[in-house]
């Protein structure tokens, strides 16, 4: 199975009162926004007040799939509108949040936040000044296997990063820093939970004008080091972290949300007896309906999200630093 099921969520919990659902509107209907209309339409903590998109026809069909409404404008959903999902392409994040939190509306939106740090910095104040929760979609901060691997992750000396996969023309103009390194720029720098004070990057162009084949090592304060990988030019998906502390090593695999940890028993090694092996029993969630629900809690509870708004502009201003940074050559 994918990363996202294509089958509609089953609620299960009991039914909530309509005044304490959170009524909630997608943005964008392009293949993130499909699937958050999808999972909101089922959750019973939610009301889909509808989806929006220029392309009106493409709002229209999903609308009717999820029984809900369709606007060719977000300004069109309706008057108790509480919070909105900006899936729609980046350059269109930093308007559209700066007017729904203005409007009052609580915002979760896609990776990246935005295309220049200035314009995260200013809807992160917003969202500061208004007491509003700004939520970004780094959906791998709720893959079961990453959560573990957080909780068990303790000053990393080296972490290596490496996410390949095949190529898509619909991203041909983001190159591959932005389309997939951001989501282990993110990672790492909550695992290491420290300040990048040097980096290299080297890269090449193979199939779009921009970097399709990208490494970058980041060098922290306080000595960890990161080597991450990404590349777009891969037939199959690989989608891999480990993470070496001083007492273990920690290997997970993204799409199998999957994690080994090896521990070390005592201090000398004599033999491979003396590392124990253990694979965490993990839950098996969907981590996007997970993101989700943490969004509309948070939207309820008036809670801070796990990945806030500068959460996301520091793992965009690393991304571009390295960007900026990059050798790049043509293959």
């Amino acid at each position: 199975m994918g990363l996202f099921s294509s089958k509609k969520p089953v609620a299960a919990e009991a039914p909530v009162p309509e005044g304490e659902r959170v009524s909630v509107g997608v943005v964008g209907v392009g293949n993130m926004g499909r699937h958050h209309a999808r999972l909101l339409s089922g959750l019973p903590v939610a009301r889909l007040v509808g989806v929006a998109d220029p392309d009106l026809s493409r709002a229209q069909a999903l609308a009717k799939e999820h029984r809900t409404h369709a606007f060719a404008r977000a300004e069109e959903f309706p008057a108790d509108t509480r919070a909105v999902i900006i899936a729609a392409p980046t350059p269109t994040h930093f308007p559209l949040a700066k007017s729904f939190l203005n409007r009052g509306w609580h915002c979760f939106i896609e990776k990246p936040l935005t295309e220049r740090v200035e314009d995260a910095e200013e809807i992160i104040e917003l969202a500061r000044q208004k007491n509003l929760v700004l939520q970004v979609g780094h959906i791998e901060r709720f893959n079961p296997a990453v959560v573990e691997m957080a909780r068990q992750a303790q000053d990393p000396l080296f972490i290596e990063a490496s996410r390949l996969g095949p190529f898509d023309p619909r991203v041909a103009h983001v190159g591959v820093v932005l389309d997939l390194m951001i989501h282990d720029i993110d990672i790492v720098l909550a695992l290491a939970q420290d300040k990048v004070v040097r980096l290299d990057a080297v890269g090449g162009r193979v199939l779009s004008a921009h970097g399709d084949i990208v490494k970058a090592t980041l060098f922290f304060s306080r000595g960890c080091r990161a080597d991450i990988s990404a590349s777009r030019v891969s037939l199959k998906k690989f989608r891999k972290i480990r993470v070496f502390q001083k007492d273990a090593y920690l290997s997970l695999d993204y799409s199998e949300r999957s994690l080994k940890i090896y521990r070390k028993k005592k201090d000398e090694i004599k033999s491979l007896l003396d590392i124990a092996v253990q694979r965490p029993r993990l839950e098996k969630k969907d981590p996007l309906e997970s993101e989700l629900r943490h969004f509309l809690q948070c939207v309820r509870d008036g809670k801070a999200p796990l990945v806030s708004g500068s959460h996301g502009r520091d793992a965009l201003e690393l991304a571009l630093e390295i960007r900026r940074s990059l050798r790049l050559h043509s293959l």
